[in-house]
C-alpha cells in the first residue's frame, strides 16, 4: 500500500493551510468512495486502490491559481487534473494518475475541450475505470470550501447543471449504479 500522506507530503507543507485543506477534502471523498466499495461487492472495486487514488485525486491543485483555496500557482484551476496525472506519472503510479486526469466534474470528453477551447490536453478526461468513476462520483458530494459538508445527490446534481446536461446524465447514471 502507497504511503499517501507521505507522498502529500513531498509536495505540500504539512500544517499549512493548503495541505490541510487538501487532506481534509480528499479525506471525505475517500469515505465516501470507500462506502460505495463496501456496499455495492458486485463492483468489485479495488477497495485499496480507491482508497489510495482518492486521497491523491487532486495533488495538483498546488499548481493552479484559486486563491479561495490557497492555491497561488500559474495554471487555471480547471488545469489540475492533469497537473496531478504529470505528478504521479513521475511518481511511478500510472493508474492513479488517470484519476486525477479524469476526475474533474465527471470528466470533460475531447470533443469538450475542443469546442470551449479548455486549457487542457487534447485527449478524452472522461473516467473509465470503476474505481475511476466511483472517485469521480464522490469527489461531486464535496467542495474544497466547505470542508466536512456533504451535498445531497440533488445539490451534487445542481452544481454539476453549469456543464451542460451530459455531466447531469452521467451523475444520474452513477447515482442508479453507486446510491
Amino acid at each position: 500500500m502507497i504511503d499517501t500522506t507521505a507522498l502529500i507530503k513531498k509536495y505540500y507543507a504539512e500544517g499549512s493551510d493548503i495541505y490541510n485543506m487538501l487532506v481534509k477534502h480528499s479525506a471525505d471523498v475517500t469515505r465516501k468512495a470507500l462506502s460505495i466499495v463496501k456496499e455495492h461487492p458486485e463492483l468489485h472495486a479495488d477497495a485499496i486502490f480507491v482508497e489510495e487514488a482518492a486521497m491523491l485525486h487532486d495533488i495538483g491543485i498546488y499548481l493552479t491559481h484559486a486563491p479561495a483555496i490557497h492555491c497561488f500557482g500559474e495554471y487555471p484551476y480547471l488545469c489540475h487534473g492533469y497537473l496531478g496525472a504529470e505528478i504521479l506519472q513521475k511518481e511511478g503510479l500510472p493508474r492513479h494518475a488517470l484519476v486525477c486526469e479524469r476526475h474533474t466534474g465527471t470528466g470533460i470528453s475531447l470533443e469538450e475541450i475542443i469546442r470551449e477551447k479548455l486549457p487542457l490536453p487534447h485527449r478524452d478526461m472522461r473516467p473509465q475505470s470503476m474505481e475511476e468513476q466511483l472517485i469521480c462520483f464522490a469527489d461531486c458530494f464535496f467542495s474544497k470550501t466547505r470542508l466536512g459538508e456533504e451535498k445531497t445527490p440533488e445539490q451534487a446534481r445542481k452544481k454539476l447543471l453549469p456543464f451542460g446536461e451530459e455531466s447531469v446524465r452521467q451523475f444520474d447514471k452513477w447515482c442508479e449504479m453507486f446510491l
